[in-house]
């Protein structure tokens, strides 16, 4: 009997090679941990002197027409205007709208893009790029340089890296800086369901003030850059030349 191709089609197709599927041999093992590594490294020197970032989280599926893309493209914007580095996903929709803000403003644009047989190119808008093999590479690094972090409406991978970053904070493996739901229609669900946790007690009442949900683009930028600005001091970084690093 014969698969019918609708019930075996991907809607996302697979990644090959797949990294986790258990114990390889150990030379194997060996290479892939070195090419973690020349992941970071590139990373580090790429990034080491972008500045102070604001992340911006979300959906890589919207178009230059749709309003979320719109807000993403303000808040871009917003950013820039702080003085503030926008640091993104580097594909399409949201993450493409957020570096389009930036780099239309005048702003430090940056992207971290993911290599997928569906999003592989970084967008136009950025000013750095680097492309990552790997998501959890990535999202280190997504969190690394970044002093707020802002999710606009996305699916699992947004839902990921906002309760990554939401743990990461909790748990003081971070420091507490602020985190922006921008879309109150589209989480208030979830953020109804943070107060259940709450009730039920899997997490503090005072987790719940690790997160502002807002629709107001004033209300969320008052709200990161009275935090930062009250607790860090932004120094610039000196290029080493011993490193290769150009002034």
């Amino acid at each position: 009997m014969k698969n019918n191709p609708k019930q075996v089609e991907r809607i996302i197709p697979a990644k090959i090679p797949v990294y986790l599927e258990g114990p390889k041999p150990r030379v194997h093992e060996l290479g892939f941990a070195f090419r973690v590594f020349r992941e970071f490294i590139r990373a580090f020197r790429t990034l080491h002197f972008v500045g102070p970032c604001v992340t911006v989280f979300g959906s890589a599926r919207f178009d230059q027409y749709h309003p979320h893309y719109l807000e993403a493209v303000e808040m871009g914007k917003r950013i820039a205007q702080l003085g503030f580095t926008t640091l993104t996903g580097g594909g399409p929709g949201v993450m493409e709208a957020a570096n389009k803000g930036a780099f239309e403003a005048g702003g430090v644009s940056v992207g971290c893009n993911i290599k997928l047989p569906f999003e592989q190119k970084p967008n136009p808008y950025v000013n750095a790029t680097i492309t990552f093999d790997h998501f959890f590479t990535r999202k280190v690094v997504l969190v690394k340089y970044s002093y707020a972090f802002i999710i606009l409406p996305g699916g699992f991978g947004t839902m990921d890296e906002f309760f990554e970053t939401l743990t990461l904070v909790q748990t003081k493996s971070i420091t507490r800086f602020p985190i922006v739901l921008f879309g109150v229609k589209y989480f208030q669900p979830l953020f109804d369901y943070m107060h259940l946790m709450a009730n039920k007690g899997t997490i503090s009442r005072e987790d719940l003030s690790l997160v502002l949900l807002t629709d107001d683009f004033d209300n969320a930028m008052i709200h990161i850059e009275k935090y930062v600005r009250e607790n860090y001091t932004v120094k610039p970084r000196k290029r080493q030349w011993w490193l290769f690093e150009k002034r």
